[in-house]
């Protein structure tokens, strides 16, 4: 039974992680690093909107293996360049981490799109 619990926990979460990881979840937060954005635009403006559009694009796109049940972690490539992704849990004011990542109530989820050497 406890085992049975604990799946629908890791169920629960990596669902709520796909509707951050989608844009449908309105309490998270979706940051690139500046060494991401740096590495896939030029300096104008123009070209860091279709970056962080091609981010979120590849981002929306990706497919989990099994060894990653909760769909919290990932990688993909654009332009030859391997972009990482992680989702962090806090609480709702941002300031400590959140005591169950399950509980969306509880939660606010911070997706951060980052290179090797942010990690």
């Amino acid at each position: 039974m406890i085992e049975n619990a604990a799946e629908t926990r890791v169920e629960t979460i990596a669902r709520l992680n796909d509707r951050c990881r989608q844009g449908l979840d309105r309490t998270a937060r979706i940051t690139v690093t500046r060494t991401c954005l740096a590495t896939l635009s030029t300096d104008s403006l123009a070209s860091e909107a279709v970056a962080q559009a091609r981010l979120l694009q590849e981002l929306r796109r990706h497919s989990f293996a099994a060894d990653c049940p909760e769909r919290d972690r990932g990688s993909f490539i654009i332009d030859d360049t391997e972009v990482f992704f992680r989702i962090d849990y806090y609480d709702p004011a941002l300031e400590w981490g959140s005591e169950d990542p399950a509980d969306a109530s509880r939660t606010t989820r911070v997706l951060t799109l980052m290179l090797r050497e942010d990690l």
